[in-house]
């Protein structure tokens, strides 16, 4: 543990003369990349400093104790050392937790992409359901959403939307949100009052970067056509939209909802990068067997995560065997106690694998 601690405390220090160093402030991709590794590990090289005092401090107090005749003065050093001791387990068990092996990504804004699944007209509602679920939970935590592409249905549903979640920690609150979803519910068209199932699936990618993906130009096909649907004059009457093709992988990633023919291409661009880094992560995953699997499952995209059950006002997540109630509350965007229970699990079973290491 002492060589572990002593190793991040180097490697801070380290990042801290890179930080200082012209060559590096005049990069400003480099400049991020180490901000962000010096902030993540700022956390971990605090407790540690904070223990070492710690230990200075019960060790005088037990040396004053141990050499003092004075009977009250014996007491005051005992109940400081008591103080201390008290303190010295509550920074140990931050640092415990602080020096879980964490998500590269966690930081990251986050492209959302939700599709409706088995249930026709009833599972793209509630793909739109969903969609106003995480951006009202957006906003609780102001960050900023940005719809990259919708296709709606006739009944103010979603077959599929795509949007960018930014703000600090999008990524480490919502990657528990991979999977399918399902929801039961009478449908507002069903007249007899029966109950439906259906399913909307979710995924949930880190922003990628340029400098974690690197596109070769010469592998895209991009494709400029005008919008169609809502997005008022501007956006319906120039080829603003934009379609681009990764030629070796297949996929195809269109924008359509701004006016501008750069701005869409330049988040057509951004979920094309998140995709490729997704599945470059999912190989690196299959390649390692068991390492990244967790307790909440592998956010993989066909695992039945969720079940939002209406008539009986409960939603229940599979991964942890967790009952809550109060939907309405819910699908305003209150699942601050969710997601937590679902933090809590994953850092529970990575200790857990790191006592067993």
């Amino acid at each position: 543990m002492e060589d572990r601690l002593a190793q991040i405390e180097a490697r801070y220090e380290q990042l801290s003369a890179l930080l200082a160093d012209p060559a590096v402030l005049g990069d400003a991709q480099q400049m991020l990349r180490y901000s962000r590794e010096q902030a993540a590990l700022g956390e971990r090289v605090a407790l540690s400093r904070e223990l070492r005092r710690l230990e200075r401090e019960v060790a005088g107090a037990r040396a004053l104790l141990e050499d003092s005749r004075d009977p009250e003065l014996a007491e005051l050093a005992r109940e400081e050392v008591r103080s201390l001791e008290a303190r010295q387990a509550e920074v140990w068990e931050q640092l415990r937790l602080a020096l879980i092996p964490k998500d590269p990504n966690d930081e990251k804004n986050v492209i959302v992409e939700i599709r409706g699944g088995a249930g026709g007209d009833e599972a793209a509602l509630f793909a739109a359901d969903l969609f106003r679920m995480y951006s009202r939970y957006a906003e609780r935590h102001r960050w900023q959403t940005d719809v990259v592409s919708a296709n709606e249905t006739g009944g103010g549903g979603f077959k599929e939307i795509i949007f960018e979640v930014r703000g600090q920690g999008a990524y480490s609150r919502l990657k528990y949100e991979s999977g399918v979803h399902r929801v039961q519910r009478v449908p507002a068209t069903e007249a007899s009052g029966r109950i439906h199932t259906s399913t909307a699936t979710v995924a949930v990618l880190p922003e990628a970067e340029e400098v974690e993906i690197d596109v070769d130009p010469g592998d895209l096909q991009i494709d400029v056509y005008r919008a169609g649907g809502h997005g008022g004059q501007g956006v319906n009457t120039t080829d603003s939209a934009v379609r681009i093709t990764h030629k070796p992988t297949g996929l195809v990633v269109t924008c359509q909802d701004e006016r501008s023919q750069l701005k869409n291409k330049a988040r057509a661009m951004a979920v094309l990068r998140a995709r490729l880094l997704d599945m470059e992560q999912r190989k690196q995953a299959t390649e390692l067997g068991d390492a990244r699997r967790s307790q909440v499952g592998t956010g993989d995209r066909s695992e039945k995560i969720r079940t939002y059950n209406f008539p009986q006002d409960r939603l229940t997540d599979h991964r942890v065997g967790l009952t809550l109630h109060n939907l309405p509350g819910i699908m305003d965007g209150d699942i601050d106690d969710l997601i937590q229970r679902l933090v809590d699990a994953d850092q529970a079973e990575k200790l857990t694998a790191g006592a067993t290491a």
